[in-house]
Order: structure tokens, then C-alpha cells, then sequence
């Protein structure tokens, strides 16, 4: 038996202006990304253990992720996407793989779509598993093209290999006992915030993850999968849907419409009201004057890398000086030629640097100058780590050159590259240690939390004007389906077949 197992991932914001080109991924292929998948903390990593397991032939043709950023070059997709239908066309008994579910292309705004389409044309026939990530923006042609799709039921992301492993279960089924599994999608007409999605807290979208894990306990359903979405994408099926996965097509759509309606009713629920940056600094500046254990976490969800942003936006930074926050450790802020000038003054120099607000984005309103700082140069490094977890453990990151200025008041993690701050060793590498801090910037929404919340006094979101914004107002949407709430507050829907 052989299996051909792949990893594709991109989440893509439309309005990033980051490019993502072939380099992005740095794109692993034969067996390169064999090595890189195997004990891998993923699908990928769950896949190739299945394969061992069951004494299968394995091929893995490609393993690549990009973070979050603008839409995927066309040579880049082409070539990517090539490895995995060659490797499936030259035969095999069945196909895994590991891919986000919010790509877009340059020329395909349903990257996976046409990924699907395309490995379904070389092998039709031949048992197709998909594992997705929870912020999906599924589509029909996506549940068309594959025989089961199953997405992450946590976020932060701790489940990926598990997700991975719930893929092979179903596969298996088919491969050993003739299942002939049935998929059905249920998209209502809803744009859910990412910051109300977090499964560690008590909320809505906990409660209907908890619903699809209750439909997930029946005989007949094999997998239900509450797809949360990524609203930063202008797409017409961008949003939250529901994919079900059971033993007979009625099953499968009836549970699919039951949770849809349930996340519908819950609607208003998955809606951010963002506070003013002037409040969230009051905020920090009165929870650092308190006894307590652990620096105040101030989170700049509006220029989060993994959500596509430049990491170059100074909003959060600038208003914590400027409300004379003192003790503060900030990062990574991605500015290549601070990063240069660091380097060259070299480490205890004293240094003038214009850091950040360089990256303009379009249809955005131009960043402000950037901001003016003086200091010592701290610490240069090569910007590499392993990631502790349990976010991608034992991942080696690289976030390009990494320089560190320190201030009478903050001491400024900057990279050559945007970096998601989800473990210490982001920090570490640098020579900074974190959570000595009395405030501690991060440019993230969600990835930190696992490692950072948890030591943090308190935690604190703070708007920017980024483009990964909260704020819907700041989008010009043009290929979304519309009515869709809370952009269109009356839309009245129910699912079909339902009165």
C-alpha cells in the first residue's frame, strides 16, 4: 500500500500588504519533507505515523506553511501544488493532507479548492483525507473534491495532531472496512471576530465546538468540525460554517444545519467590541501599579503576524511611552533596516533609530512616521530557536536577524522578518528575558496565550490600526456575499430546509 501524505498551509489575509512568495513557505521536498514531517507536533506529523503503523509505502512530496500574509504568488502555488499531483498521479492507495482551508492565490481565491480539484483529476477514486485548520473558510468545492475534511476543535491550536490522527481514523474506515463516508457544509451568514473564538474560555464558541464534540459521540457521525473562519479574507464564502462528515448524506446535513442554527442564534456572541488604545494603556498603567505576580501582557491584536500582519505598527508601543510605562520588554517588531543599523553600531553602542510605521497597505490609511528612539544596542543575534511548545514543538524558527535596543524605558525585541511571539525562545535567543518585565508587548492575538498567559499579571488587548484589526470599518470588502451579519445587522437566515 502506498500513501501519499502533504503539507500545504497558508492562512491568507487579502488585505496583508506582505507578500508571500516560494521563499515564504521555505518549502521542504521528497525526503526533506519526510524528515521535517516525521514527530512533527501536526496532521503532517500524525499522517506519517499512521502510514508507519499500518506498514504502508510513504510519499511525502512537500511540507510548507507560510505565516499569515497576502495572497500566494501563482509561481509559487503552481510549483507547490505540482509536487502533490505528481506524486499522486504516479499511483497510490490513499492521499493525506495537511492544509489551512483560508488559502487564496494570486489567481484562485479558493486555493484549496483548486488544489482538491486538481488531486481528485490524477487519482479520482482513490480515498482523499483532508485535516484544516478551525479558522477555514470552507467552500463547496472544497467538500466536493475530498472524501472527508476534519479542522482543529481548539484555539490556540493544540490539537493539530490529533486532528491529523481523526483524519486516518476515517480513512482507515474507508481503506479496511468499504466506508463510504458522506460530507455535508452549512455556511450562515456570519463574520465571527478570531478574538471570540478561544476555546479556553467559557464562550460561545466553546459551547458549539462542544456541540459538534456531543453530535461526535453518535454512531452514524464520524467527524463535525466547527469552522470559525478568517473575516480578514474578501471572499464571497468567507465566514464560520459547519462540515459534518457521517455514515448517510441526511445525517450528515441535518447535523450540519442543527449546529449552523445553534451558532446563528449565539450570532452577537462571536462580536469583538474593540476598546480605545487610550483605555487599554489606563488599563496597564493601573494593573502594573498593583502587588502581583508576572509582567502586565498588553496583546496588539491589530498588527499580529499570524493573522497577516506587517509587525511594523508602532500604535501600542508609542502610546505606552508616551503614558510613560516604564519596565516594558516589546516585540518582535519587524524592521529590517533598524535591524541593520543595530548591527552595524554593534552591541553596547548608543544609537538613534526611526523604527517601524514603514509598510503602507492598501486601501488603509497611511502609516504615521515612524517612531523616534534612543539607546544602547543589547544584544545582536542570528534569530534562530526550538520552540518549546506546545504550539509546533521542536519547530526550528527562524525570524531573520534579530538586534534588541534598549530605552529608559523599554528594551525592543526587532527581527528582519515578522515573527509570532508564541514562545520564550523568541526572546531568549535575543539575550531578553521576558518575563522580568513589568509590561510585555506582544504583537499577537491568540499563539502567545499558551506560554504567556498563563505567567501574566494580567492581559490586556490593545487596538492598533494594522491589518489585522478587529475593527471591521477598517476593510473594504468587495467579493463578499453579502448580506452577512454583524456588517448587514438585520440578515435573516435560516438553513435549508428549515422554515
Amino acid at each position: 500500500m502506498r500513501i501519499v501524505v502533504a503539507r500545504l498551509n497558508h492562512e491568507t489575509n487579502t488585505f496583508s500588504p506582505v507578500p508571500t512568495t516560494l521563499e515564504s513557505f521555505a518549502p521542504k521536498w521528497g525526503e526533506d519533507a519526510r524528515a521535517f514531517g516525521k514527530g512533527s507536533n501536526t496532521a503532517l506529523g500524525a499522517f506519517h505515523d499512521y502510514a508507519e503503523r499500518i506498514g504502508a509505502e510513504l510519499s511525502t512530496p512537500l511540507a510548507a506553511t507560510a505565516n499569515p500574509s497576502g495572497p500566494v504568488d501563482d509561481a509559487a502555488f503552481e510549483a507547490m501544488a505540482a509536487a502533490i499531483v505528481n506524486a499522486v498521479a504516479s499511483g497510490c492507495d490513499a492521499i493525506l493532507l495537511d492544509l489551512h482551508g483560508a488559502m487564496v492565490t494570486r489567481s484562485h481565491d479558493d486555493g484549496e479548492g483548486e488544489l482538491l480539484e486538481r488531486v481528485r483529476k490524477a487519482a479520482p477514486g482513490i480515498p482523499l483525507g483532508v485535516a484544516l485548520d478551525l479558522h477555514g473558510n470552507i467552500t463547496e468545492r472544497m467538500v466536493a473534491n475530498c472524501d472527508c475534511i476534519v479542522g482543529f476543535k481548539t484555539y490556540p491550536h493544540i490539537d493539530m495532531y490529533d486532528t491529523g490522527r481523526h483524519v486516518t481514523d476515517i480513512i482507515d474506515q474507508v481503506l479496511h472496512r468499504n466506508l463510504q463516508p458522506k460530507q455535508a457544509w452549512c455556511h450562515p451568514p456570519m463574520l465571527a471576530h478570531t478574538l471570540k473564538m478561544n476555546t479556553n474560555e467559557d464562550c460561545a464558541m466553546t459551547d458549539i465546538v462542544n456541540l459538534a464534540r456531543e453530535a461526535e459521540k453518535r454512531d452514524d457521525v464520524l467527524a463535525v468540525t466547527v469552522f470559525g473562519g478568517f473575516a480578514i479574507a474578501d471572499l464571497a464564502e468567507t465566514g464560520m460554517s459547519i462540515v459534518v462528515v457521517a455514515a448517510n448524506e441526511p445525517t450528515a446535513q441535518a447535523v450540519a444545519s442543527d449546529i449552523a442554527l445553534a451558532a446563528w442564534q449565539r450570532r452577537a456572541d462571536f462580536i469583538y467590541d474593540e476598546a480605545p488604545l487610550a483605555r487599554s494603556i489606563a488599563a496597564a498603567l493601573e494593573a502594573g501599579g498593583k502587588p502581583g505576580s508576572g509582567p502586565v501582557l498588553l496583546l496588539d491584536h491589530g498588527d499580529n503576524c499570524m493573522s497577516g500582519g506587517t509587525c511594523d505598527n508602532m500604535d501600542v508601543l508609542e502610546a505606552a511611552l508616551e503614558a510613560g510605562l516604564e519596565g516594558i520588554i516589546a516585540g518582535p517588531f519587524c524592521d529590517p533596516q533598524v535591524v541593520e543599523q543595530l548591527t552595524q553600531a554593534g552591541t553596547g553602542a548608543h544609537i538613534a533609530v526611526a523604527l517601524g510605521n514603514k509598510t503602507p497597505a492598501e486601501g488603509f490609511v497611511p502609516p504615521r512616521a515612524p517612531l523616534q528612539l534612543e539607546g544602547i544596542v543589547h544584544a545582536l543575534s542570528a534569530g534562530e530557536y526550538i520552540v518549546s511548545g506546545p504550539i509546533y514543538t521542536g519547530q526550528l524558527c527562524h525570524m531573520g536577524r534579530a538586534a534588541v535596543l534598549k530605552t529608559s524605558q523599554a528594551t525592543i525585541l526587532v527581527t528582519e522578518q515578522p515573527h509570532e511571539p508564541w514562545d520564550l525562545g523568541v526572546f531568549h535567543c535575543a539575550d531578553i528575558a521576558p518575563l522580568d518585565s513589568r509590561y510585555l508587548i506582544l504583537k499577537s492575538r491568540m499563539y502567545c496565550r499558551p506560554v504567556f498567559e498563563p505567567r501574566a499579571k494580567v492581559v490586556i488587548e490593545c487596538a492598533s490600526s494594522g491589518v489585522t484589526s478587529s475593527n471591521y470599518d477598517l476593510f473594504s470588502f468587495q467579493k463578499l456575499a453579502r448580506p452577512i451579519y454583524p456588517l448587514d445587522a438585520d440578515v435573516v437566515w435560516q438553513p435549508q430546509g428549515r422554515q
